[in-house]
């Protein structure tokens, strides 16, 4: 039997590059094949580095570009005296970088609004072209301030037979296209208790054959996000911070929640969200609908078929090496759900619990989920386990870092059943597996071993 191999070289050449000051960030990609190009975009960009006086990773240092990929937790911003159930290691590596200097500014985040420039209301820490916009003072009150930022990227795709050959391309298999993301906020503080963020954004999709996917490849103009927190201050406890509006979700390591960084348009949801902190427990409560990201200008709007809402909960252990652990309860509706079986409504519940650390040199992370709920006239049963872990060779050439991988979520065991054996990811990462996420995170055993090396410091 004969069947048609798709290739993805997805992102062919990205660059995006963030305008949001304090330094810029540039994310390369490159066809599988073209090794040669790899090389020498590599080779080029330590040249370039040097040129310009950065200074080339030193090998004890070769953990810190995972620190957010891997270990990370959105559930809080590290700001003033917030202290994040980070690993020891990415704890350390945070502390200092929230504690800029003039040569030395902060990184950017995945979540914008987790970004906090009032340091530079001393003027000896301003240090780039655009501080001047990242703390514009109100009135010189302490604590008002307005903080502008914004992004670009700018992404090309190549597929051959895509969706394995049933998918939209030319006499030869072939689809290619633009893909610009731009990105614009601004956030306002009111002093202690009150804030405004607000985030525009445009994404553009140019020459794909079959036009733009839904949801994931255009959207003209509208309101990424726009929430208001409210801040209770307490004598003897952390504060606690009612968020409401649109807003980004991004948990654990986004197996069910996240972003959706890689396509051109990321998630956002209509939510009311409590966040607060009790003794080592760092805890969100949330209910919200996804924003549906239409083509046209001001037209997206909550999802009317789906809800989500939970409690996901994050602190430090110590019966593992440098142990965290994650709790959480999900709960989920789709008035519209479909599967393989046919189309329902469904409303699940997700039980799930992430244990990770960086005791380096290793790196772990596992993550156990239980779903189950109604599908229609049936049973929802299903399950799923990751598991991550990394070790770290930093002083060896090049800092290799070896990894495998091993994924298993359950599939339905009869069609012709009512009752429901399918997992359900939920809101995921658009790159489970790999930049071009030819397929889904559902009913499959996914066994990924990887080796990672760096030739230059990038941020």
């Amino acid at each position: 039997m004969l069947c048609k191999i798709e290739q993805a070289y997805c992102a062919a050449t990205v660059l995006a590059i963030n305008l949001s000051g304090s330094g810029h960030e540039i994310m390369m990609m490159f066809p599988r094949r073209s090794w040669s190009v790899i090389f020498a975009c590599a080779a080029l960009f330590m040249a370039a580095s040097q040129a310009q006086g950065l200074p080339l990773v030193q090998p004890e240092k070769a953990v810190a570009p995972e620190i957010r990929s891997f270990a990370g937790n959105h559930l809080h911003a590290m700001t003033g005296d917030v202290d994040l159930p980070l690993s020891k290691n990415a704890q350390s590596i945070a502390t200092q970088k929230s504690m800029p200097t003039p040569h030395a500014p902060p990184p950017f985040k995945s979540l914008r609004y987790d970004e906090d420039y009032r340091y530079l209301h001393e003027p000896q820490r301003q240090s780039d072209f655009w501080d001047s916009i990242k703390y514009i003072p109100i009135k010189d009150r302490e604590n008002w301030f307005l903080s502008i930022g914004g992004e670009m990227r700018q992404r090309y795709e190549f597929y051959h037979n895509p969706n394995f050959g049933a998918g939209p391309s030319d006499s030869r298999g072939n689809n290619d296209y633009l893909l610009q993301r731009y990105f614009l906020h601004a956030d306002l503080h009111l002093g202690q208790h009150l804030r405004f963020f607000g985030q525009f954004m445009s994404s553009l999709e140019d020459g794909r054959i079959g036009g733009p996917r839904p949801e994931v490849d255009r959207n003209v103009f509208d309101v990424h996000q726009g929430f208001m927190d409210l801040v209770i201050l307490f004598k003897d406890m952390m504060p606690l911070t009612l968020r409401l509006g649109r807003q980004e979700f991004e948990y654990g390591s986004g197996r069910l929640i996240s972003v959706r960084e890689v396509p051109n348009t990321r998630r956002s949801f209509d939510a009311a969200r409590l966040l607060f902190r009790v003794n080592k427990w760092a805890i969100d409560g949330f209910w919200g609908k996804p924003v549906r990201n239409r083509f046209s200008v001001f037209d997206d709007d909550p999802d009317p078929n789906k809800s989500l809402w939970g409690v996901y909960a994050v602190r430090s252990h110590s019966f593992l090496p440098d142990g965290h652990a994650d709790l959480y309860y999900l709960g989920f509706e789709n008035k519209q759900g479909v599967f393989a079986q046919g189309t329902a409504h469904e409303v699940r519940h997700t039980l799930g619990t992430r244990l990770w650390g960086q005791p380096l040199p290793w790196e772990y992370n596992v993550e156990l989920i239980w779903q189950f709920g109604r599908f229609g006239a049936g049973n929802i049963e299903a399950w799923a386990v990751a598991t991550n872990l990394h070790y770290n060779l930093s002083n060896l050439p090049l800092r290799p870092r070896l990894g495998l991988t091993v994924d298993i979520t359950s599939g339905d065991r009869n069609p012709a059943s009512a009752n429901l054996q399918t997992y359900n990811p939920l809101f995921p990462t658009g790159a489970y597996f790999n930049l071009a996420d030819l397929l889904g995170p559902s009913n499959f055993i996914h066994v990924h071993p990887s080796v990672d090396i760096y030739f230059a410091r990038v941020c």
